[in-house]
């Protein structure tokens, strides 16, 4: 019967990340937007939690990649996702012992996995993005939003991120270029998986 078992929750930051599926949802799945930034995708995700009590979260965007291991158009998902920082890792800043800055993915999706840095802006310097590539693969805005609020609700998370762009001083315009197809092509990628709930 309708109704009976919860219902998954498709989420992105924004409407162009779900290339169409926020108008149609794919059936049986619930989606929604949580915004741009930790903080925003955390408070967002925490509170559709509350409303619909999913049965599992997978959070699908774009991503940056760190170095030449990555392409732009590779599809990827989360496994591990770090809350990282240049202040830190260059000791102008430290993190308290008791905070959390990792999270790891509830549930696998049928894609590589990567290690994703979620930092409190986007890196614009090589110098910057060589520091944290020795951290992680990519780089991303809203993951551990995400992560930690399902982590927090008990509900299994997973992420799927396409490459749009690499990181440094040409990123911003190399993603206006290629986010939407390449958020296309991941939604296609992710068919079985939105298939099977």
């Amino acid at each position: 019967m309708p109704g009976t078992h919860p219902t998954p929750l498709l989420l992105a930051a924004f409407p162009p990340e779900l290339a169409g599926l926020d108008a149609m949802p794919p059936p049986g799945w619930r989606t929604a937007t949580i915004g741009v930034g930790a903080i925003a995708a955390a408070a967002a995700t925490a509170r559709l939690i509350e409303q619909s009590r999913p049965s599992r979260v997978l959070f699908v965007g774009t991503c940056g990649a760190y170095g030449e291991r990555l392409a732009v158009g590779d599809l990827v998902s989360v496994s591990t996702v770090l809350s990282a920082s240049l202040d830190v890792l260059e000791g102008r800043a430290y993190r308290p012992d008791l905070e959390v800055a990792r999270w790891e993915a509830g549930w696998s999706l049928p894609l590589p996995t990567v290690v994703a840095a979620v930092t409190p802006g986007i890196t614009v310097s090589p110098e910057g993005a060589a520091r944290l590539g020795a951290l992680a693969d990519v780089e991303h805005l809203e993951v551990t939003g995400v992560f930690a609020a399902c982590a927090a609700a008990g509900v299994p998370a997973a992420a799927a991120l396409a490459v749009a762009n690499r990181v440094g001083p040409a990123a911003h315009a190399e993603w206006r270029e290629s986010h939407r197809r390449v958020s296309r092509a991941l939604i296609d990628a992710l068919g079985p998986v939105l298939a099977a709930r």
